[in-house]
């Protein structure tokens, strides 16, 4: 703590700062981009920053776009992806280049049915390496995005995998090339995907799709590069976008009730959901639905790449509610502005018809227990700071090394139940994420206190504060590489990932 705290005196004022957005038209722009290996030594300044209100806000709640499926054959999802640059007009003067699939911002929808193959056929027309990750979801190592497997600007890549039944959820897909894809996602690469189940006990309830984001914008309209604070804690904007909207108008559904699918697609924000005066039901997480409803919610904590689904219920409420992201204090480094509340969109109730509810299904999915672990793995976070030199350096390390594409860090057996324990050594809360499977949360310890999970759930996704050890049980299905990291991406880029052997 001396070190760090000495680090930090050294350090001084630094400011802010994102992610993704949403119109969008194709065209070429400007393919400046800045990033920054916090492996070595960092001293990028900071630019002067649009206002906050800089953006149009009070529009209606827009949907997101559909990817087609152009197959025509039934089980086969057929379809293709392009990234490359658009740009859109948000200020007055030159338009923002943004980087997005198919001119879209977020990224078209992919929605599937359990049990689809699905072939999507990837352009990459950016001016850098770049690979699409399908986070969360049960594939291949070979189709799932490594870094290993880049895409070199003007080429082709097909990814194929078969979604297995009981594989329904909410999920999401991105770049994921080591050391750019912080700037590949903060510049607007992101989407979300859909695994629907042949089942399910909620298809009846209307449902929104909420992808929430951030913009760091400069006066000058083009999109902020990282600076210091962006690299040490993750990067966040001054503004926090719906569907890349900023503060939209959803108008509430005329029967009191709607399903609502989250995605925390940030870099580095962590989102404290309130709906003031309304209570959330939680009925699923990462990878599908929970075995059965949580009722009677004040606030849900999404970490930067979580997902979840809730019910939201109008009750008696006829009035207009903003959903709000409270203040988390997730242990920020540096000179940082203090946390505070913001307005992510704007709930009208007004046209609800208060109609009764029916009482949502007791039983929702089966998740069965995955079992005696017959091995132990265990995973630590951490970070060092120095003033090598005079200058600043910071690394974030897994088992005290910075990721090496090189090196192999874990060794699993295929079809294997493994228990891991994930420490968080560090001053800051991690997201931990780990491809190709969902795991199981089993308990938390913190100061020596053990609390087993109070539900079982199917995550990707589950956050370590400072000084908490998580525990958790996971399968690998597939033989190959596998990823796992902190999903901060600034931290991933700095080295807080490792490399698992399935063998």
């Amino acid at each position: 703590m001396t070190q760090r705290r000495s680090f930090l005196a050294a350090l001084g004022s630094l400011p802010v700062v994102g992610l993704g957005m949403g119109w969008a038209q194709a065209a070429t722009g400007d393919a400046s981009h800045n990033m920054m290996n916090m492996g070595a030594a960092t001293s990028v300044t900071s630019v002067k920053l649009a206002a906050v209100d800089a953006l149009p806000a009070g529009t209606a709640l827009k949907g997101l776009v559909k990817l087609a499926n152009t197959s025509g054959q039934a089980g086969l999802f057929r379809a293709s992806l392009v990234a490359a640059p658009v740009n859109v007009p948000l200020l007055a003067g030159a338009p923002t280049e943004f980087w997005a699939y198919n001119g879209n911002l977020p990224g078209p929808l992919i929605e599937v049915v359990e049990g689809d193959t699905v072939e999507i056929l990837f352009e990459n027309r950016l001016p850098q390496a770049t690979t699409v990750h399908w986070h969360g979801l049960p594939v291949p190592p070979e189709q799932d995005g490594n870094p290993q497997d880049a895409v070199a600007p003007g080429s082709k890549r097909l990814y194929r995998f078969t979604l297995p039944v009981g594989s329904a959820g909410t999920y999401w897909y991105h770049p994921h090339p080591h050391g750019s894809t912080p700037e590949q996602v903060y510049r607007g690469l992101a989407g979300a995907f859909i695994v629907r189940a042949k089942v399910d006990p909620l298809k009846d309830i209307p449902e929104r799709l909420l992808v929430i984001s951030d913009l760091k914008l400069g006066a000058d309209g083009r999109i902020a590069p990282n600076d210091a604070n962006d690299e040490m804690n993750g990067r966040e904007g001054q503004f926090a976008l719906v569907n890349a909207q900023r503060q939209p108008v959803l108008p509430f559904d005329r029967s009191g009730r709607e399903r609502w699918r989250l995605w925390n697609a940030s870099s580095a924000r962590y989102l404290r959901l309130v709906l003031p005066g309304t209570g959330l039901t939680l009925v699923g997480t990462d990878g599908g639905l929970l075995e059965r409803p949580i009722k009677g919610l004040a606030e849900l904590l999404l970490a930067p790449a979580q997902r979840a689904e809730v019910i939201v219920d109008a009750g008696s409420n006829k009035s207009r509610v903003q959903l709000v992201a409270a203040p988390y204090q997730r242990g920020k480094m540096g000179t940082v502005p203090a946390e505070t509340q913001l307005s992510l969109l704007t709930v009208d109730f007004s046209q609800v018809e208060g109609l009764a509810q029916k009482p949502l299904p007791a039983k929702l999915a089966r998740i069965n227990e995955l079992g005696r672990p017959a091995v132990k793995k265990r995973v630590v976070f951490s970070e060092k700071m120095s003033m090598a030199g005079g200058q600043h350096e910071m690394k974030f390390l897994v088992n005290g090394k910075q990721f090496d594409m090189k090196r192999i860090d874990l060794v699993s057996k295929i079809n294997q139940v493994e228990l891991w324990e994930i420490a968080n050594e560090s001053d800051m809360d991690h997201p931990f994420h780990i491809h190709g499977t969902q795991f199981q949360v089993i308990e938390r310890e913190m100061d020596g206190k053990v609390t087993p999970e109070a539900y079982r759930a199917w995550r990707d996704i589950v956050n370590l504060k400072a000084g908490e050890t998580v525990r958790i049980k996971l399968v690998q299905r597939f033989k190959g590489l596998r990823m796992f990291h902190c999903h901060i991406l600034e931290h991933e880029g700095a080295g807080m990932m490792g490399q698992l052997q399935v063998v």
